[in-house]
């Protein structure tokens, strides 16, 4: 089954600065994702997005509610509609004349999936956050501290197990890395610190 969303360029430019209201977003996010460990994932990229827009981008509070709904959304029709992933939330943020990097930034964060590749800042961070976002997580769930404690080595020893979180991309992650131009390390380092504080 492709993916592939046959296109490379998503909404109208003249919905430039177009978001839903964190109320609005959250409706779509409660009402199409079901899965509680989705929903979890979800959470914690749109946290890192936000976290990352503030002190990396020094973005105002509207910049950052641009990110953090990116990734607050990028896996909303995976849930339900896994065979439209991500064709149904582009084409619903389309319609509803969303902001064109918003939708750009979640047709990318897959490029070998949807055959999109990251250009921005935004959907370089979106694509570099998913994958490792999730495997961090997966780490925390069997240490006894949790996030407490983790470090960037206990990380890549689990990155280096390819059974531990089997279905995280390893390739994913050294391209996502190199096309943001940053280290494995500091990106490790940057959610291990911030992503802890998440809840559902």
């Amino acid at each position: 089954m492709s993916l592939h969303l046959g296109r490379t360029e998503f909404g109208n430019k003249a919905n430039q600065g177009n978001v839903f209201t964190q109320e609005e977003a959250m409706q779509i996010f409660n009402d199409w994702v079901l899965n509680p460990k989705l929903k979890m994932h979800m959470k914690q990229v749109a946290h890192l997005m936000r976290c990352w827009s503030k002190e990396k981008e020094l973005l105002d509070e509207a910049g950052q509610w641009k990110w953090e709904m990116a990734g607050l959304l990028h896996d909303a029709d995976w849930d339900q509609w896994p065979e439209l992933h991500c064709k149904k939330i582009i084409e619903y943020l389309e319609e509803k004349n969303i902001d064109p990097e918003i939708i750009r930034a979640i047709a990318s964060h897959g490029p070998i999936h949807f055959g999109v590749f990251p250009e921005t800042s935004m959907d370089k961070m979106l694509f570099a956050f998913d994958e490792l976002s999730g495997l961090i997580h997966a780490y925390s769930l069997m240490r006894p501290g949790g996030y407490e404690g983790m470090d960037v080595k206990g990380v890549k020893k689990r990155l280096k197990d390819k059974a531990f979180a089997a279905n995280v991309s390893r390739e994913d992650i050294d391209d996502a890395c190199n096309r943001a131009n940053i280290s494995l390390d500091e990106l490790i380092d940057f959610i291990i610190t911030r992503q802890g504080s998440v809840i559902l």
